[in-house]
């Protein structure tokens, strides 16, 4: 007869081991038998704690994360000096070295060239160097030097003037391609550090609430620092100069990189040295193992996937809705970035949804259904081009189903990515991006012109589709439940 297995057995196997005979529960001989102990009752104490951390959700776990919110301030003066910054600096241009009759496209553009070369030839490297060193002093460091150099700017283009330089082109211009070079390369360390930390201060149940702060925070200071930045620097300029001095818009900029530093002068992140990487191999070794790792990790490598397709999405976007506000009524061409503005706020309404009650949901269907809502907000935007209320309603939900992809698989690689390897992945992350951004800056006007607005905002829409099944399909096939991502704690393991 086969032997029915009864997992009582096992808990009075100790007994039996003994040569004692184990009493039936229901003898009246087993209340005298002080020696056997009862079954535990380990139930209890486990459901507890589960329901108390059911209950911790939302912003409030993370906002009274005292570490969190020095990041978090930071990142605000940091954010706000990056945008801030390329606003001073077209202000500089126009007052001192554009003429008159000249247009300020050619000098903007080779300064925006000096700040995406740093973005594409050192993000991977400076990754891999943020492995190696405190995640705290990279922070403190990159927002203390970004602020000298712009501080440097007053003198030193004061020393230059309007002296002609290489091919007859000022030397006081040629400081301010090298300070943005240089202020751009410290940003390169800046954001993997500043990603990698925050999985060293913040719990894992938590992430995605972290990072929906850290998404809104981001689009604020995008919408705010381009639309108020003219403004503030023109008043505190004009303050300074009743003062006698004309370096106050400078001291704006410059002063809240200095901010930030002071403020992750406090942070504490727990980081050992034993937690960093070792340094030993070549730089280029750290590099490939980075794209090992990604190309071992399914979940990782197809969340860095998604967060390219939606960074080259909205880069594209960034140039074929001017030709939207072209052609839409009822709006004029110069204010095309109010369309932006309308996706940035569908985004910030969505992140702040996704840090209350996303934990709730795993992370790739979420990125699931942003990527459908995306692709029928595009297909939306496709065959809406005479309607300005329909177009500006399709752009919010935009805005929206976007943050239902970046939030959540920035929250995966996050989770998913070892400590001593995050520098190495996030800087491969924001290499991979910042090419994203730019070959669809170059390529989308050239389709549009070719194909049209709608043929192209529609081609979007599949390229998102693709990226939306493929997610769904990685999470479908993926062989280890513990890459599901799911966060729930009342999820069966």
């Amino acid at each position: 007869m086969t032997q029915v297995h009864d997992p009582k057995r096992n808990l009075t196997s100790s007994s039996r081991s003994t040569g004692k005979p184990t009493p039936h529960p229901s003898s009246p001989s087993s209340s005298s038998k002080p020696d056997i102990a009862p079954i535990p009752k380990t139930s209890e104490p486990d459901v507890a704690p589960v329901l108390e951390e059911t209950v911790e959700q939302g912003y409030w776990p993370v906002l009274r994360n005292q570490n969190f919110m020095l990041m978090w301030l930071g990142q605000v003066f940091s954010q706000m000096a990056d945008k801030v910054y390329l606003v001073l600096i077209i202000a500089l241009i126009t007052s001192q070295f554009k003429a008159p009759d000249q247009s300020v496209s050619v000098w903007v553009s080779s300064i925006m060239i000096a700040f995406t070369i740093p973005a594409v030839l050192f993000g991977s490297i400076a990754g891999v160097y943020v492995d190696r060193w405190s995640k705290k002093w990279v922070l403190v460091l990159t927002n203390g030097l970004r602020g000298a150099l712009v501080l440097s700017l007053p003198p030193l283009l004061w020393l230059c003037g309007q002296q002609p330089g290489w091919f007859q082109i000022p030397w006081g211009f040629w400081v301010l391609l090298g300070v943005t070079f240089l202020v751009s390369t410290l940003t390169q360390f800046f954001a993997p550090a500043e990603q990698s930390a925050i999985p060293l201060i913040v719990e894992k149940p938590h992430l995605l609430s972290a990072n929906s702060l850290y998404t809104l925070t981001m689009l604020l200071a995008l919408i705010g620092g381009f639309a108020a930045g003219e403004p503030l620097l023109e008043i505190v300029g004009g303050y300074f100069s009743h003062l006698g001095w004309d370096a106050g818009r400078e001291l704006v900029v410059g002063g809240s990189y200095g901010i930030a530093g002071l403020l992750l002068l406090l942070l504490r992140t727990g980081e050992t040295p034993a937690n960093r990487s070792t340094g030993d191999q070549h730089v280029w070794s750290d590099i490939k193992e980075g794209l090992q790792y990604l190309n071992e990790h399914r979940r990782v490598r197809t969340a860095l996937i998604q967060l390219v397709i939606l960074f080259s999405v909205f880069a594209a976007l960034a140039v074929l809705v001017v030709r939207l506000a072209e052609v839409l009524p009822g709006i004029k061409t110069s204010q095309f970035g109010f369309l932006l503005a309308t996706g940035g706020l569908g985004m910030a309404i969505s992140a702040v949804i996704l840090g209350s009650i996303g934990q709730n949901f795993s992370r790739h269907r979420l990125s699931f259904y942003g990527s459908m809502g995306m692709a029928a907000m595009l297909g939306g935007l496709a065959f809406s081009t005479q309607s300005l209320r329909v177009s500006l309603v399709l752009m919010v939900g935009l805005g929206a189903a976007a943050a239902l992809i970046g939030v959540p698989m920035q929250t995966t690689i996050q989770e998913k990515t070892p400590e001593e390897m995050r520098g190495k992945v996030f800087g491969l992350q924001n290499n991979a991006s910042n090419i994203a951004l730019s070959l669809p800056l170059a390529l989308a006007g050239l389709a549009e012109t070719f194909f049209g607005l709608q043929t192209v905002l529609l081609g979007l829409a599949g390229i998102v589709v693709i990226g939306g099944l493929l997610s769904w399909y990685i999470a479908d096939t993926s062989s280890s439940v513990s890459d599901d991502a799911n966060p729930s704690p009342l999820s069966s393991p």
